[in-house]
């Protein structure tokens, strides 16, 4: 799961979704460091990642992407879900995702200060860009994954790899359907 799914996961608290944002850019065992609710959002974020990366459900879907993203298999199919739950959001959560997307922006607007400088560096674009909602179309997530593509050591592996998932969208959304809740029970304790 990428943003999208990160922040849907992170639940209401303001520091577990500003801690759950920046937790790609955050390194180290120690979060001591970091206020409660921000460390949980780090905890959280880091059980997120080892449960996908770990599911076989989607290292069936990583296989089929494989050929057309390389070693980066596993980011392109954390963007797919985050496609598959955009563009079915009202089935999983009752806040529409435009006012969904804009209440997360705010909290991690007010919360800039607090995040790591590549954290600070990326939100702006994301927020101008209005990245969460966009993913909700095939268009969308193809850009998201091409402008991966340009900032990312050989990278360009991954341009097109959109294709591969218009060409199974409905074997990774039926995939989707069962590990959503599957990672919603298994990360729980950290909300």
């Amino acid at each position: 799961m990428n943003f999208l799914g990160h922040l849907y996961l992170s639940g209401n608290d303001p520091e577990v979704i500003v801690g759950n944002f920046m937790g790609d850019a955050v390194k180290g065992r120690d979060l001591s460091r970091f206020a409660p609710g921000i460390e949980r959002g780090l905890r959280l974020h880091r059980a997120i990642d080892s449960f996908t990366d770990m599911h076989p459900m989607l290292s069936r879907g990583r296989e089929r992407v494989h050929a057309h993203a390389g070693r980066y298999a596993s980011v392109v199919m954390d963007l797919f879900y985050d496609h598959i739950l955009a563009a079915n959001w009202n089935d999983h959560h009752a806040e529409r995702l435009p006012v969904f997307a804009q209440r997360m922006y705010d909290v991690l607007e007010a919360n800039e200060a607090r995040m790591p400088e590549r954290t600070r560096r990326m939100l702006p674009y994301m927020v101008a860009g209005d990245w969460l909602t966009s993913y909700a179309t095939l268009e969308g997530i193809g850009r998201a994954i091409d402008g991966l593509s340009r900032r990312v050591p050989e990278g360009a592996s991954m341009r097109g790899a959109v294709r591969v998932l218009g060409a199974n969208l409905e074997v990774y959304t039926a995939e989707f359907r069962n590990f959503l809740p599957e990672v919603e029970v298994h990360t729980q304790q950290y909300r």
